[in-house]
This record gives structure tokens, sequence and C-alpha cells, in this order.
């Protein structure tokens, strides 16, 4: 079992910088992949980014790619997500997930994913 908890989540002005940290505990020899969804109210839960639990891939959404980058913290069993220049369609709840399998590609999909955290809460004002 991996227990998953993110933070870094708040409220924050269009055209800034935020970093979402999830950390790892449990089981994490188990983990393959770390990933980063988010969901807006009344949408469904998209693919952000990912990253191999090894450091040794990272995968982004093609429409966050350009203002997110993902990395992990070996020392700490954390996955950083740093997102640039938010705009409030960026508002949304941003989960954090962990795979058993280490993927080769991006695309992710929430059922690729076994493990979640509770969320963290994002708002971005204009």
């Amino acid at each position: 079992q991996v227990q998953l908890v993110e933070s870094g989540g708040g409220l924050v002005q269009a055209g800034d910088s935020l970093t979402l940290s999830c950390s790892a505990s449990g089981r994490t020899a188990n983990i393959g992949t770390m990933g980063w969804f988010r969901q807006a109210p009344g949408k469904e839960r998209e693919f952000v980014s990912a990253i191999r639990w090894s450091g040794s891939g990272t995968f982004y959404a093609n429409s966050m790619k350009d203002r997110v980058t993902i990395s992990r913290d070996n020392a700490k069993n954390t996955v950083n997500l740093q997102i640039y220049s938010l705009k409030p369609v960026d508002t949304a709840v941003y989960y954090c997930a962990a795979a058993r399998h280490a993927y080769v590609r991006g695309n992710l999909l929430p059922i690729d994913f076994e493990s979640w955290g509770q969320g963290t809460q994002v708002t971005v004002s204009s």
C-alpha cells in the first residue's frame, strides 16, 4: 500500500507560478510511475504530467507541456509539479497518483494508477 499526500495548493493570481508537492510513504519500492492529474468542477479528471519513479522519464499533457515541470526528490520520496504562468482555467483540484507500472508513454489515464492522494485545491484569480 502506498500513501500519498499533496501540498502546495492555494489561491494565486493569474501569471503566478506554483509548486505542488506529493509525498509518498509506505511500499514506495512498488512504485513505477508517479503522476499528477487535475479535475475542475463539472469536468473529468485529466492527465497533467508523470514521472517514472526511477526518474528516467517524464511525460506531459500536450496542453500543459510548456507550463509545467515535474521532478522527483529522491531523498524525500517526493514528486514536485511546478506550474508557470497560471491561468484561471487552471483552477482545479490537483491529485497525485502512483502506479506500479513504469510507463514509457504519456497521456495516461486515471485507471492507469492504483493509489491516489486526497487532492489539493488550486484557485487562480484573474
